[in-house]
């Protein structure tokens, strides 16, 4: 089993438990590890894969803590960089009366992680490279490094995993750029993971249907669209598949987007390049079921960091 790196955003996020409460009038705030690709990394690891996670955070207490959080899963932080002239990135949310978020980005270092520091890592360790773009497609050194890692592991056939992770509240006017972004990486990569809401934003379809029918002619990839309760929608070999949900009782659905491509990542390492490329229908069918299983787990309980201590390949059998 070859190692992952998942590449991306490390971050805190500020939850306002003050509910219904604007971020000016919110007192309390529950400081929480975030960004999907960290989430990602954590939720392979607690799997019982290898990983590594390359980001970039601040050479201050919240860095630490980002750092320290990610070696107690067991993820590998040679490639999580201080930078000593910029702090850790900030997510401040807090959940309205009328379902609304308030939302400020205070983007500090995970946007600086340049082209230059991911060229020095050695891609022959690595079997498959996740890009979760939540901040990767905004401005910056991150996004340069984000397009240069591409095409490395394209020359070095790596298999490359991405999740466009969409937020409204960081792209606003932007939304044309993050779509641009996506198509590349779509058009590029092996697997790729959306949510049905991105896959109509990012085809500019009207119906979920239609959509589909864009992404199989459009990219080469397998694909799952996560549906929640109504299961997840495999996509291969020009046909669809509905794989069923797991019936639970949600606690917080936080990380299980996450923990979903974690563990199809999980079990993609057990294979080589070629292999990962030409997996049968059937194989697949097994893949995106205890994906599911493990997006479940993870809505048992209170916060993706906490639920990703539950997690293991056990819950595969």
């Amino acid at each position: 089993m070859k190692k992952i790196l998942c590449i991306g955003e490390a971050l805190i996020d500020m939850i306002c438990t003050d509910k219904g409460k604007p971020l000016s009038e919110g007192q309390n705030f529950l400081k929480k590890p975030g960004g999907a690709p960290t989430n990602v990394a954590a939720a392979i690891a607690a799997l019982g894969g290898s990983v590594e996670l390359a980001a970039k955070v601040g050479a201050d207490p919240f860095g630490k803590h980002l750092i320290d959080v990610m070696q107690s899963f067991g993820v590998s932080t040679k490639w999580m960089l201080q930078d000593e002239t910029s702090f850790t990135t900030f997510a401040f949310v807090s959940l309205m009366e009328n379902g609304e978020r308030d939302f400020y980005f205070n983007r500090g270092a995970d946007g600086q992680l340049n082209r230059q520091e991911v060229e020095n890592i050695d891609l022959t360790e690595f079997s498959i490279i996740h890009f979760g773009s939540a901040t990767g497609f905004l401005p910056g050194p991150l996004q340069t490094a984000y397009q240069s890692l591409m095409q490395k592991a394209l020359l070095n056939n790596i298999f490359i995993s991405f999740d466009p992770n969409y937020r409204h509240l960081l792209f606003r006017n932007e939304a044309q750029s993050f779509i641009d972004q996506s198509w590349n990486f779509l058009e590029h990569c092996h697997f790729y993971k959306v949510s049905d809401e991105e896959a109509m934003l990012i085809t500019g379809a009207v119906t979920l249907n239609d959509a589909v029918k864009i992404l199989l002619k459009k990219t080469k990839a397998v694909f799952a669209i996560t549906l929640g309760k109504e299961g997840t929608l495999l996509g291969m070999n020009g046909k669809t598949t509905i794989i069923p949900s797991i019936k639970i009782k949600p606690v917080d659905t936080t990380g299980a987007g996450d923990a979903f491509v974690g563990a199809v990542l999980y079990q993609l390492s057990n294979y080589d390049f070629d292999k990962m490329k030409t997996l049968p229908e059937d194989y697949w069918n097994d893949i995106i079921t205890n994906a599911n299983k493990a997006g479940a787990r993870t809505c048992e309980y209170l916060g993706a960091m906490e639920a990703f201590k539950h997690l293991s390949n056990d819950i595969f059998k």
